[in-house]
């Protein structure tokens, strides 16, 4: 019998696997299909909106109000996108692409796809209506829904549903770009970070089936219209250099207006309404005179890669002004992409730099065409850190190999110097300001998100290289230590000197306690630098049996900034514990958000709260809000009627959107 039950067990797991297979095969192939179908039915909605407010079906109200009233348009576009957001759409932690990477990376891929016909209608006005974003994040949530969504409802593992959430971003980008290898990149670099067979494969088959739907729909056409260009060799490459030396800066500067932005709207105590409509106002005015910068501006790519309106200064000044009024698109609180706005940003530098070289080199026959091709990638790639996918969009937009090489040289030079800034991409620079950091799509190492700078302790004393080791040892026992740092006269360091160093010369020679610090000090340093993770101290500590490292300014290395020590080493790792329980809180957090489909608050008692020092049963809640549970510092605590609530607990509530304001009122908490 147990035999016979043994045969039974090998000839099951195959089938078994075999069945799982078929299932994530259909799923994949379902997945893709209705992608594709959201993001095409999504961009035809854009061009009826434009249609409305900008094209052939405005004409009889702009012939009535004049060519100034379009100014209103993008003001009033702003205006049904506040109304909107205000009345129907929950606000986010983070938004698009963001918002996606931090549902695989801590939820297993959990999102509110309820919501996501709504956010796509709001992005589809604001793009249709001239607001400066890009199509391509609201296509990426588009797919990403429709995976979490199959995930979800059929009850499949974490591994599975963030497959499935990969799967839907591949075919969001292959539709929106009719480029479905660049789509299968895309997930893999931004938001899977993996690269196994069985999940590549199923990648693979969505952005496949997508790229068929597409293509059987609008036709094999890529998004832009790609001309003729002319790539001379090896001379050519100095030229694509320098091209990647310039779209560097220029994704950092669009990174960084970005979250400026951001960080400045959420300052100014303006209604969630209204800025969208001052900002719609400005780019409206702003539009008339240079209607490159408005929408998605791909008509506009389009004709820079045609050799049309290539005025250098023009084009220079098209990409401070796209940079700026994206940045406040997105910060007013317009639904988009920066996806789009980062490939006009490259085509815009790309053909201004490469009619300065035309003229700078006429002899070489430079076409400044191919240099705008370059460039999109090459800031592209500095702006969201995935540089496969660039060359992967670029090359299949071409369908020519003779580009792959200047375009794989200004792209590498672009993302090795911004990444070299900037560590961060505009994805999840968002993510690192509120404590995630991730590494091919999970969150790192305990220790490797806690920085230098924030654990390291100035040193008890530093030790002059002139004075005497008989006085060394006397301030060794006064400061119960076993290391200090040895400046010379100008408080430069140049070394360290040890307990073990001290006694070691003392018990070599009578006469050299008169030898100085100088003298005995090592002066080959192990050092930290500030904005270097803990781990990597830690492994240098470690590497080379040392209890403390000299904290220094990478820029002056004979600058003592601080001291990292043992106890340095367990402040930071109880730091990361406790920012590992937030992030496991907060992945419980975007789950229940995601099944409930209701708004997840986290709300702190305070002394003046009218619930501290009530119970649970004692308190008048809300109808609509449910207490889910209390955390009381490290401690999490399922709430009863007898739990006492005391001032420091950070209270978690599933709350209907009407309850919110009670709530707030309820815990003396202003939004």
């Amino acid at each position: 019998m147990a035999s016979k039950i043994k045969t039974w067990h090998i000839q099951w797991a195959p089938f078994s696997a075999s069945y799982s297979n078929l299932i994530q095969a259909l799923g994949a192939t379902v997945i893709g299909l209705l992608s594709s179908a959201g993001v095409l039915l999504f961009k035809q909605t854009i061009r009826w909106i434009h249609a409305l407010t900008w094209g052939d079906l405005a004409g009889w109200w702009q012939a009535y109000i004049g060519r100034w009233g379009l100014i209103l348009v993008p003001a009033l576009g702003g205006l049904v996108v506040g109304l909107l957001r205000m009345w129907w759409l929950r606000e986010e932690r983070h938004h698009g692409v963001a918002s996606v990477m931090e549902a695989v990376a801590l939820a297993g891929g959990r999102l509110r796809y309820r919501e996501t016909p709504l956010k796509a209608l709001v992005s589809a006005i604001s793009l249709g209506t001239g607001a400066s974003v890009g199509p391509e994040d609201p296509s990426v949530q588009i797919g990403a829904s429709i995976g979490s969504m199959f995930g979800q409802k059929f009850h499949m593992s974490d591994q599975r549903t963030r497959l499935f959430v990969g799967a839907g971003v591949a075919a969001g980008i292959a539709t929106a770009f009719n480029a479905p290898i660049a789509g299968v990149f895309f997930a893999v670099e931004i938001i899977s970070g993996e690269f196994f067979a069985s999940s590549f494969g199923m990648i693979v088959l969505s952005a496949v089936m997508a790229a068929v739907l597409t293509r059987a729909v609008v036709g094999p056409q890529p998004a832009f219209p790609v001309p003729m260009y002319a790539y001379h060799g090896p001379v050519d490459l100095p030229f694509y250099l320098g091209l990647g030396l310039l779209a560097a800066p220029i994704a950092l500067l669009y990174i960084q207006a970005i979250y400026w932005a951001h960080d400045f709207f959420h300052r100014v105590p303006l209604p969630k309404w209204l800025s969208p409509v001052l900002v719609g106002l400005l780019l409206g005015g702003v539009g008339l005179a240079y209607p490159q910068i408005l929408g998605d501006s791909y008509e506009a790519v389009g004709n820079i890669l045609n050799g049309k309106e290539m005025i250098a200064g023009t084009l220079l000044l098209l990409v401070f002004l796209k940079i700026a009024f994206t940045a406040l698109s997105l910060g007013a609180g317009f639904i988009g992409g920066v996806f789009a706005p980062s490939l006009f940003l490259g085509a815009a530098l790309g053909g201004g730099y490469g009619v300065v070289m035309e003229r700078l080199f006429p002899t070489l026959h430079l076409v400044p065409s191919a240099f705008a091709l370059v460039g999109m990638a090459a800031v592209l790639a500095g702006t969201v850190r995935a540089p496969v996918t660039a060359i992967m969009l670029l090359f299949e937009m071409t369908d020519d190999y003779h580009i792959v090489l200047p375009l794989m040289f200004a792209v590498t030079v672009s993302m090795l110097l911004s990444q070299y800034f900037q560590p961060e991409s505009v994805y999840t620079l968002g993510l690192v300001r509120d404590g995630l950091r991730l590494q091919r799509g999970r969150d790192v190492d305990v220790l490797e998100s806690i920085k230098v700078s924030e654990v390291m302790e100035r040193a008890p004393a530093t030790i002059r290289a002139d004075m005497p080791l008989i006085a060394v040892s006397a301030l060794f026992d006064q400061l119960h230590t076993h290391g200090l740092p040895v400046v010379d006269e100008n408080e430069r360091l140049i070394g360290i000197i040890t307990l073990q160093d001290l006694q070691r010369a003392l018990a070599e020679n009578p006469e050299n306690p008169h030898l100085t610090a100088g003298e005995v000090c090592r002066r080959r340093l192990i050092v930290a630098y500030p904005d270097e993770s803990i781990k990597e101290a830690l492994h240098r500590m470690s590497v080379h049996e040392i209890g403390r490292l000299p904290v220094v300014d990478p820029n002056h290395p004979d600058k003592l900034l601080g001291w990292i020590t043992r106890a340095s080493i367990i402040k930071a790792y109880e730091l990361a514990l406790a920012r590992r329980a937030t992030l496991r809180h907060r992945g419980e957090q975007v789950r229940l958000e995601a099944i409930t489909e209701a708004p997840v608050l986290e709300m702190l008692v305070t002394e003046h709260s009218p619930v501290s020092g009530k119970t649970v049963a004692e308190v008048q809640w809300p109808e609509g809000a449910v207490l889910v549970r209390v955390q009381r510092g490290h401690q999490l605590l399922i709430p009863h009627g007898d739990t006492r609530l005391l001032p420091g607990d950070r209270l978690t509530f599933v709350a209907e959107p009407e309850a919110v304001a009670a709530l707030r009122e309820l815990l003396n908490e202003h939004a």
